[in-house]
C-alpha cells in the first residue's frame, strides 16, 4: 500500500497491545491479547466504512509463545541501515491442514519472518507478517520495523468497543 505509520507494542501481566497508525494517519488499528482473548479493532483504513471489534476467545500469550517456539531458523543476516543490525532470521507460520510430510495441498493462514538481535534474542528489529490477519491489505502483508526498545511494563487498554462484546 505504500503507507508508513508509527507502531508501538506494549505488554504487562500477560496482556499485549500493538497499535499502528493513529487518528492523523491513513490507517489506524490495534491488536491485543487481553485476558486470554485476541482482539483486532480497525479505527481507520482506506475504503473501510465499518469498524467492528473482532474477538477470538481462548488465544493467550502462552499460545503465541508456543507458535514462536516452533519457528524455523532461516539464517544470520545484516539489516542494513543506521546502524546496521546483526540479526537471526526466523520463520513461523500456521498452515492448514496439518498433515505429515508429502504431496498434500496446504494453505498458509499466517506466516511471519522475525529478525531478532544476534546478541539479545529478546529484541526483535523487524517483522514481516503475511496472511489472513491482514485481510484489508491487498497484498495480505505488513512490515514492522523497530527503531528503539524500552524494557519496562507498558499500558494495555481494551478499547470500549471491544469491552462491550459478549
Amino acid at each position: 500500500m505504500g503507507i508508513t505509520v508509527p507502531f508501538t507494542w506494549e505488554g504487562r501481566n500477560g496482556d499485549s497491545q500493538m497499535v499502528a497508525g493513529g487518528p492523523q494517519y491513513p490507517i489506524w488499528f490495534t491488536n491485543l491479547i487481553y485476558r486470554g482473548s485476541l482482539y483486532t479493532l480497525t479505527y481507520k483504513w482506506p475504503g473501510l466504512t465499518r469498524h467492528p471489534c473482532s474477538k477470538i476467545p481462548g488465544f493467550t500469550l502462552d499460545q503465541l509463545n508456543q507458535l514462536f517456539q516452533g519457528a524455523r531458523f532461516v539464517g544470520r543476516e545484516v539489516l542494513q541501515g543506521s546502524p546496521d543490525r546483526y540479526v537471526n532470521h526466523w520463520r513461523v507460520g500456521v498452515v492448514v491442514p496439518t498433515l505429515p510430510p508429502g504431496n498434500y495441498l496446504r494453505l498458509p493462514l499466517v506466516l511471519g519472518d522475525i529478525y531478532v538481535d544476534q546478541t539479545d534474542p529478546g529484541t526483535f528489529w523487524q517483522v514481516l507478517q503475511f496472511g489472513v490477519p491482514n485481510l484489508y491489505d491487498p497484498e495480505l502483508d505488513e512490515w514492522l520495523v523497530m527503531n528503539t526498545f524500552e524494557r519496562k511494563p507498558g499500558t494495555v487498554t481494551l478499547p470500549l468497543r471491544c469491552a462491550l462484546l459478549p
